[in-house]
């Protein structure tokens, strides 16, 4: 009697340690919604090219959340003059390279940064760092850029309501990354056609980080930061329901979804884990799933980037998960991931849209 007593008040307990579907909190959309610019354009979609413009391949990507205007004054108001600003809203601007480029006579070698500029009425000083996960530019280590330049500002006749982040293609080696908002606009020289401003996003990108502070580093204190570090970082758009039925009628019973709208939804793991089981290694990956009545087979793959699932090359697939379908305590209207810790080791990633949720188990 005594052990099953026991029993019963250990399982007890490890229930604790994971929220009920009524305790868990889904984030309303943004009110800067996050949204990524590529060039050259087409390498977001190449999965829809044929030919040899299936083999585009993509040389930046930004990661950016877009503030709107809003009647307001932004320069010199908003965004103070000679104060650095995060290019946006929200977390950094983030800028991938995927090969090394020169920027204002200074080499940058391939990889991942953070920008922001220091804004004056004539000019900006765009700035690059390989400081990451950070939000804004608030107590950000200067000491980690790795290129400053400045640029002059251009007056445009037409308002621009959100801030929004584009290329122009100069020659076959050199493009502009352009910046507008209001009615300014500013060109950051790098390296390649008319300048590409997408208009707004009706599937606004977002991220979700494990854990949670691990994208705000620069907020913490410095004995914080070990229990901080980054281990599962989800960058997908995000469909409203808008008053349609989703599962079973929107996304068919059977067919491959990809976990939102736009580009494929793309999940990064910074150490090896196990994913219902399955060994993944560090790295960053596709994600999508096969939407069944009672259960979804999440996939994992490495064919990205890619526009949404079509054209699936399933020799890239690394893992496959299936797991039950739950009810949501309340209708979710914007497609949601979060994380639910269970313990040091392991955590759900929960999935949600309309009134169907599933957990993902992720064992670190």
């Amino acid at each position: 009697m005594k052990f099953k007593l026991s029993t019963l008040l250990i399982l007890m307990c490890l229930s604790c340690l994971s929220l009920n579907a009524q305790d868990l909190k889904f984030p309303d959309l943004d009110k800067s919604p996050m949204d990524a610019a590529t060039y050259p354009r087409q390498a977001a979609w190449k999965n829809y090219l044929s030919g040899e413009a299936a083999n585009t391949k993509p040389q930046i990507k930004v990661l950016y959340c877009r503030p709107k205007k809003k009647d307001r004054e932004i320069f010199g108001a908003l965004v103070p003059y000679g104060e650095d600003w995060r290019l946006g809203a929200n977390e950094a601007t983030e800028v991938i390279f995927y090969n090394d480029v020169e920027i204002g006579g200074s080499f940058v070698p391939r990889g991942t940064y953070t920008m922001f500029a220091e804004v004056y009425p004539t000019n900006w000083t765009i700035k690059i760092s390989s400081e990451r996960f950070i939000g804004g530019s608030a107590n950000r280590d200067i000491t980690k850029d790795v290129v400053a330049v400045n640029v002059p500002t251009e007056y445009i006749p037409d308002v621009r309501e959100f801030f929004t982040i584009g290329f122009q293609e100069v020659d076959d080696k050199h493009c502009n990354m352009v910046f507008e908002w209001d009615r300014t606009r500013v060109k950051l020289p790098i390296s390649f056609n008319p300048i590409y401003m997408d208009g707004d996003n009706k599937s606004p990108m977002d991220l979700v980080q494990y854990p949670n502070m691990s994208r705000l580093r620069n907020f913490l204190k410095p004995e914080e930061l070990d229990a901080n570090e980054p281990k599962v970082r989800v960058v997908y758009s995000r469909p409203q329901k808008k008053g349609r039925k989703i599962f079973g009628e929107l996304e068919k019973f059977g067919s491959n979804w990809r976990l939102g709208a736009n580009e494929s939804t793309e999940i990064t793991f910074f150490e090896d884990v196990k994913v219902g089981g399955n060994e993944v290694k560090a790295g960053k990956y596709g994600m999508f799933a096969v939407v069944n009545e009672k259960s979804w087979d999440i996939v994992l793959h490495k064919n990205i980037p890619t526009w949404g699932t079509y054209n699936h090359d399933e020799s890239t697939n690394v893992a496959k998960v299936t797991v039950n379908v739950e009810k949501t305590p309340k209708t979710i209207e914007a497609l949601s991931i979060v994380f639910d810790k269970k313990d040091d080791k392991n955590v759900h990633m929960i999935i949600a849209w309309d009134d169907t949720m599933v957990r993902v188990p992720i064992e670190m």
